[in-house]
Parts: C-alpha cells; sequence; structure tokens
C-alpha cells in the first residue's frame, strides 16, 4: 500500500517523516541522502505507518525540504504526452524515438520553493511532471515490465521543469536553459509504491494552475513513452542508483506554443536563423502565458480516489 514520506527541517534539524492525518510522524533513523532512505529507511517509514500516526507533528509546524537531494541523477524526458507533442508540432504518429536529457541536479528545490527568474529571460515555462524514483542500483541491461516495476521504481513524486524557453531554443541548450537554480521544484513528499500501486500510476490525474487558472489537466495514461519501456531503454545506456530522479515529460499546456499554421512552419524554414530566433522574441514576448514576477503556481498530481496522492507545490515566481 502507498505511504507519503517526507524530508523535512524543524528547528534546525532535517529528518525524514511518514505523513498521514496532516501531520508528519517522525523516522528514528538518519539518512543524509534520498539514496540513503531508499536503502535503509524505507522499513522503517511502512513500520511507522503500520503501526499509527496519531502522535503526529502538524505539517504547518515543519518547512518541507525536496524529497529528491542534489547528490541524485535528474535525467528528464521530453515530448513524452501526446497532447504535448501536438502542441509541439510534432505528429504522434511521427514519433520514433525517446528524447532523453540532462537537468543539473543543483535546480533542485524545495516544493513550495520561489522559483527565480534570471534577470535576462523573459520566457519563463512550467512543465507539470510525474517523476519516478528509482529503487534499485542498475549497472547494466534489465528488462522492466509492468510486472516487475516496483522492482525498480521505489516512489512517484511532483516536479516541475521549469524552463527558460529563450535560452533553451535559441540557444539550443537544452541543459542550460532548464537547470538554473530553482528550476526544478521537487516534493512535497515521496509516494512510496509496491507492485499493487503500479496499476494506479496511468490513472494519475496532473493539474497545474497559474493565478488560480488552470494551464494543464491530463492523466498519465496519456504517456507516449510509459515507465517500463523508458527505463528498459535507459538502463542499456547508463547506471542508476536509489534515489535518482526520472521525470517522465509534461502533457500539454504549457506557455511555449509552436506555429498553428503549417504554411508558417513551413516559412520558418526559409529564413536566416538569427532572422528566425529574433520574430520568436518578439513574438512571444506578448504572449500572457508565459510566468512573470508574482504569479503563482499550483501542482497537483493524485488519482481521483486518491488512491495516490503525490501532494501539491505552490511556488511563486520572483524576479533575480
Amino acid at each position: 500500500m502507498a505511504i507519503n514520506v517526507a524530508r523535512y527541517e524543524l528547528n534546525g534539524n532535517i529528518g525524514w517523516g511518514v505523513v498521514a492525518d496532516g501531520g508528519i510522524t517522525p523516522l528514528i533513523g538518519t539518512y543524509e541522502t534520498t539514496g540513503d532512505f531508499i536503502r535503509q529507511g524505507r522499513e522503517e517509514a511502512r513500520s511507522i505507518a503500520a503501526s499509527g500516526t496519531e502522535n503526529n507533528i502538524p505539517l504547518d509546524h515543519v518547512t518541507l525540504l525536496s524529497p529528491v537531494t542534489h547528490n541524485q541523477q535528474y535525467v528528464c524526458q521530453g515530448t513524452n504526452y501526446v497532447s504535448h507533442l501536438v502542441e509541439s508540432g510534432i505528429d504522434p504518429e511521427t514519433q520514433t524515438f525517446n528524447m532523453i536529457f540532462r537537468k543539473a541536479s543543483s535546480c533542485i528545490a524545495p516544493p513550495n520553493t520561489d522559483v527565480i527568474r534570471p534577470a535576462h529571460v523573459k520566457l519563463l515555462d512550467y512543465e507539470l511532471e510525474l517523476g519516478l524514483v528509482f529503487g534499485k542500483k542498475i549497472d547494466g541491461p534489465v528488462h522492466v515490465t509492468w510486472d516487475n516495476l516496483a522492482d525498480y521504481v521505489a516512489a512517484l513524486v511532483v516536479n516541475n521543469d521549469i524552463s527558460a524557453r529563450d535560452v533553451q531554443l535559441p540557444q539550443w541548450q537544452f541543459y542550460k536553459g532548464k537547470s538554473y537554480r530553482t528550476f526544478g521544484p521537487t516534493g512535497p513528499w515521496l509516494t512510496l509504491i509496491d507492485q499493487d500501486d503500479v496499476k494506479q500510476i496511468p490513472k494519475l490525474h496532473l493539474q497545474l494552475f497559474v493565478n488560480g487558472k488552470g494551464r494543464q489537466d491530463a492523466l498519465a495514461d496519456d504517456l507516449f513513452f510509459q515507465p517500463p519501456e523508458t527505463l528498459t531503454e535507459l538502463s542499456g545506456v547508463q547506471d542508476f542508483a536509489e534515489g535518482d530522479l526520472l521525470a517522465t515529460g509534461t502533457p500539454g499546456g504549457v506557455a511555449m506554443q509552436a506555429p498553428k499554421s503549417k504554411l508558417l512552419m513551413f516559412v520558418s524554414k526559409l529564413i536566416p536563423e538569427a532572422k528566425k530566433w529574433e520574430v520568436f522574441m518578439n513574438k512571444n514576448e506578448n504572449n500572457p502565458d508565459f510566468l512573470r514576477p508574482g504569479d503563482v503556481i499550483q501542482s497537483r498530481i493524485a488519482t481521483d480516489d486518491g488512491t495516490l496522492d503525490l501532494g501539491t507545490q505552490t511556488n511563486k515566481i520572483i524576479q533575480g
């Protein structure tokens, strides 16, 4: 059965605790990293959840930290929801490869952090994503299926892949445009899963609001490359450790939109590169959907029946 475990700070001390009934019940063990908790703390968390959490600390008495620590890898999938492929101008039937990239782990931030918009950035975008936290070391090719997914994925988590589009696209800088500090709010907690919970993953409902207005609304069932397929592919490429994070892509509804006209898309390929990006910047600077200082994002992932509840983030945009 799924349980929620948060990493928090109270009176200068950092700990982990089971979240239930509006509060947090501390674990006795100390776990410096997410990997340490995944390896050594999961059984303690399940034991506490089973024995009852009525004597907990109210959640508003603690400061929630990111449950994924900076030492862990932060790997991402791009254009991985059918709805996002369409709004990006990509025909899903022509999607033949899984787009993988990295974000700097130093951009991982607490779930309710203020997101800093760098002074030179104007096109700041949001991307709500379902995060998978690795539960098992991978150092060679493995075949992951829905039937053994919980052997490799210990937990699910809310993640927001904040992006500076005016750095990412004109400069061809995915890594730089997505890696500024605070560009990876993660949490509020890890939702530990077992194999019985795996069937609920496609039913997870992703919702993002900006200033109370809905922008993204989709089920994880819309994922183009589902987790077993992606983990199998990545295991043939690189190693993973317990606690590493894979962000699985964002649904449609981001601020950045491809030209609606096929003629305009064709013409854009004929003009010089510098001129194309000048037009791009002039057009998008007036797009009100990009994030501005003072905007507030709320991001939530849960099944509609509450079987899995990954929680809600609230982030305010501030000027850097």
